[in-house]
């Protein structure tokens, strides 16, 4: 290849990923649309969203299997990334983790169309199931993990039940963006039950 046919190569637009990312962008926010519009999540049918996106229902298909999966995808996108987190001790893991429950609850309530979601995802048992197991569930798995590291560090008693100390952990807050939804949220909340709930929990000096 000469050096014009090479200079020639690299100016073609790159294909592929970037385009699908675009298309699947492009459907996300066709469903987003459709919720901002009132449609109720029973009657988002798959051509309905492709014709809303511009696409045709095979591309959909090609990327999700269902409805219930794209749904789930949309949630993601609406709510705030998975944290990162600090490694730096295992008390300032969980604020991170409980610390995204509360602007999640912040979100949800500044959001007529995640609120309303939330709301009617429950009554769609095949919707909930999957998000409970795409989102909730591995969230749930990397707490745990977090409280399992904290006891073999010795930030912990070792005989502690970590799955349930994982819902004492993050029931509060998930109680004030749940069921409380009038609850103050302020800043340095998640500190607050942090450290509270971990004082007496960690091992005792002899």
């Amino acid at each position: 290849m000469s050096v014009a046919d090479s200079r020639a190569a690299s100016e073609v637009p790159v294909r592929g990923r970037p385009r699908s990312e675009a298309v699947e962008h492009a459907i996300v926010e066709g469903v987003m649309k459709l919720l901002e519009d009132g449609v109720p999540l029973a009657e988002l049918s798959i051509e309905r969203i492709a014709r809303t996106a511009g696409v045709g229902k095979a591309t959909i298909y090609r990327r999700w299997s269902g409805k219930e999966e794209l749904f789930v995808d949309v949630l993601r996108t609406a709510e705030p990334p998975d944290p990162e987190l600090p490694g730096t001790s295992m008390r300032d893991d969980l604020v991170a983790l409980v610390e995204q429950l509360r602007q999640r609850g912040l979100m949800s309530r500044s959001s007529a169309i995640l609120h309303n979601v939330y709301a009617q995802m429950k009554s769609s048992p095949k919707i909930w199931s999957a998000y409970h197991a795409t989102v909730v569930e591995p969230r749930r798995r990397l707490q745990v993990e977090v409280l399992r590291r904290g006891q073999e560090n010795g930030e912990l008693r070792d005989d502690l039940d970590v799955e349930l100390l994982n819902d004492i952990v993050v029931g509060p807050m998930l109680l004030r963006t749940v069921m409380r939804p009038d609850a103050d949220l302020p800043e340095g909340l998640s500190e607050q039950i942090v450290d509270t709930v971990l004082e007496g929990l960690r091992p005792v000096s002899s």
